[in-house]
């Protein structure tokens, strides 16, 4: 599936100082480091970690996202993904945290650190305190869990941390495994949007879903 005012240190003026968060998820803590100069992001969970992007990634991102069935739910990332198009996302992901204009963060195995999907903060409005939630995973992940690990860390992030108020996400009303995270993690169906977007010939029915931080400190 595509599918803030965060407070981070952009306003840190003088010599650089280093803040380090630690949020407790489910009895293990999610570290992330910010310097002034460098933002690095590190949050752990059980069997995965999510991290900032490298390019050394570059070629594990490649293997895992070239595949048919991983793009299908996906409302943007192209099929064939072109052979210099994952170093280009990373560069890209690196201006758009330092810009605060999303996360793009590495899902990567705890016991290898290699990259196997992604998840993602995207679209952050700084004046709403708002963003949309996306994700993939490489196909011979899929079924352990690895992607509702991911969400939890990223949703644990985003309203803890970047201190948003509202996370919503969108996906085509056939991907039932994205449903099925969603609902996991506390998010609530908001509506359906009919023949919304026009992807793989045919035109999909689009399910809006959202959580707002007061639900997300209920569970």
């Amino acid at each position: 599936m595509g599918l803030a005012n965060s407070g981070l240190p952009s306003r840190l003026s003088g010599k650089v100082r280093t803040m380090v968060w630690l949020q407790k998820f489910e009895s293990r803590p999610a570290h992330i480091l910010f310097t002034m100069k460098k933002l690095e992001i590190l949050l752990k969970g059980e069997t995965i970690n999510v991290r900032k992007m490298r390019l050394s990634d570059a070629q594990n991102l490649y293997d895992n996202v070239k595949h048919k069935e991983v793009v299908k739910y996906t409302q943007a990332i192209p099929h064939p993904y072109p052979k210099d198009g994952a170093q280009k996302f990373i560069r890209s992901s690196f201006s758009n945290i330092k810009k605060n204009k999303a996360y793009e963060l590495a899902i990567v195995l705890k016991e290898s650190d290699k990259l196997i999907g992604i998840v993602s903060l995207l679209s952050v409005d700084m004046k709403n305190n708002n963003a949309e939630l996306g994700y993939w995973l490489g196909k011979k992940h899929w079924g352990k869990g690895y992607v509702t690990q991911a969400v939890k860390l990223i949703l644990d992030f985003g309203f803890n941390q970047l201190k948003l108020h509202r996370i919503y996400a969108k996906l085509f009303d056939k991907n039932i495994g994205s449903k099925k995270v969603l609902e996991k993690t506390g998010f609530k169906l908001e509506g359906t949007f009919k023949e919304h977007q026009y992807r793989h010939k045919k035109w999909q029915d689009v399910l809006r879903y959202g959580l707002l931080k007061k639900d997300y400190k209920l569970q």
